[in-house]
């Protein structure tokens, strides 16, 4: 058996809630009246009425101010108001607030019931829609729930570290692996600032350029001996995440060829400079026919040569195992004028143009002038190399905030966009080289290692047939930093 649905009246007139009770007791309403306030206040804690009749006026007050009072409470009752007259400002004001209806006398009794039950069916169209609309909704929070929650089981599992971050670099997530890596203990830290947790410079450095110049790659280390690649990523509307990889055993793997290497070029020195001595020697014991002085000259050749690629070897070696360490203050634009002077006659053998620009104050660097005048001298000695006869070469030297900035463009070949990748790995020369042209295919190398030595960054950016640019950017010393 259904059960009987009740119309609260909230009316004063005896006469007119006579009229109400006649109408809807025969349609097996249940009726609950209120003269007061309080009264109509408290039937509403303790039912749930279907529809409210309210008077113009009930205990002194407005029905349209009651009926706001009541929308607010329950947005989808059903409110109609009772006015003794039919002024226009009285239906305004109901349609503004959101009345069902007005009730006008004289009415028939089929119209207060028509109306009543309108707007009750309306009412139930609206609860109906809205509960399907919240079933509908949960279902879809309870899914992407489950979908944040597979993510972050996945998170949680997988061998790299992962770490989440939203604009202003407060924590947003971050799994296990990151934990264990900078020694958190396993709490919650979301909604933390990153460097309140983690205050190691190699991530303040990471989060520092990675804002404004995300890198593919940066490395954390640790003093155990532990290194990570580290990747920063901007994640629009939400901020940037960043993983974290292990190559600890990479760079050990790299350490020990780096000493084997350096080992066996060490070696080689002196067999070296021994065959070189004894081809000079051969001339003062007997005269050389033609024939003979050619084969020594190219002994001679070959053993420059590598002689040449032994020295490469021995300087990447003591630039990768860091023995350079003694850094000064120095100005780069000096070191870069020094090496202008002395490539200019290889510039002005091949009629090739050469310009240098700089601001009026450029910010002083801390590092080791050998090996930044070595930098120099490959990159700049590279772009004289491959840019041919008559060609142009751009030396850019700027500034952005403390760092300094240096460009070195040229008019050559440009660069494979295949070859581009592993133009800094060791014995790498591009497919398009010009025949003749002679390298150890280790300048990049010691080039790229010299950067690293100096917390600096390079890349490079060539067109096929255009010409070449590397971008080399390098802290640069502050007032803070003489201090």
């Amino acid at each position: 058996m259904s059960k009987p649905t009740l119309v609260l009246l909230a009316l004063e007139d005896p006469h007119h809630l006579a009229l109400f009770r006649q109408v809807l007791d025969p349609k097996s309403y249940t009726i609950a009246v209120a003269h007061e306030r309080f009264v109509l206040n408290k039937i509403l804690q303790e039912a749930s009425p279907a529809a409210v009749i309210l008077s113009e006026k009930l205990d002194g007050e407005k029905g349209i101010e009651i009926a706001i009072d009541l929308l607010e409470r329950f947005p989808t009752l059903p409110i109609l108001i009772f006015a003794e007259s039919c002024l226009p400002e009285i239906l305004k004001q109901s349609i503004r607030v959101g009345v069902s209806d007005c009730l006008i006398p004289p009415i028939k009794n089929e119209e207060i019931l028509q109306t009543l039950e309108n707007s009750m069916r309306r009412a139930n169209r609206i609860g109906d829609w809205t509960r399907r609309e919240v079933r509908r909704t949960t279902a879809t929070l309870e899914h992407r729930v489950a979908e944040l929650q597979k993510l972050e089981t996945v998170l949680n599992h997988i061998e790299d570290g992962v770490m989440i971050l939203d604009n202003e670099h407060r924590i947003l997530l971050l799994n296990p692996i990151v934990k264990r890596a900078f020694g958190l203990v396993n709490e919650d830290y979301r909604n933390r600032p990153v460097l309140e947790i983690i205050s190691h410079p190699d991530v303040i450095n990471l989060l520092k350029m990675g804002s404004d110049n995300p890198l593919p790659f940066h490395e954390i280390a640790f003093d155990d001996g532990r290194v990570y690649s580290a990747q920063y990523t901007p994640i629009p509307g939400i901020g940037a995440a960043i993983t974290l990889q292990d190559i600890s055993y990479i760079k050990q793997v790299d350490r020990l060829k780096s000493e084997f290497v350096h080992t066996v070029s060490h070696d080689l020195r002196s067999p070296l400079t021994a065959v070189l001595g004894y081809t000079e020697l051969l001339g003062r014991i007997g005269t050389l026919n033609p024939q003979q002085k050619e084969f020594v000259q190219r002994i001679q050749i070959s053993v420059q040569n590598i002689t040449a690629l032994v020295n490469d070897l021995l300087d990447l070696g003591r630039i990768e195992a860091g023995f350079d360490i003694q850094k000064e203050v120095i100005p780069l634009d000096a070191i870069i004028q020094f090496t202008l002077e002395h490539l200019k006659p290889q510039a002005n053998d091949k009629r090739q143009k050469i310009k240098f620009e700089q601001p009026n104050d450029v910010p002083k660097l801390r590092g080791n002038p050998i090996r930044l005048r070595q930098m120099l001298d490959n990159l700049i000695g590279n772009a004289i190399k491959y840019t041919p006869e008559g060609g142009n070469i751009a030396i850019q030297l700027q500034t952005q905030g403390d760092q300094v900035i240096l460009r070195i463009s040229d008019t050559g070949p440009g660069i494979p966009p295949a070859d581009q990748p592993h133009i800094f790995d060791k014995f790498y020369r591009a497919s398009n080289v010009p025949s003749g042209v002679g390298g150890s295919g280790l300048g990049l190398a010691i080039v790229k290692s010299i950067v690293d030595n100096h917390q600096g960054r390079i890349w490079v950016d060539s067109i096929l047939g255009q010409g070449t640019t590397f971008t080399v950017i390098f802290p640069g010393v502050t007032e803070t930093d003489l201090e």
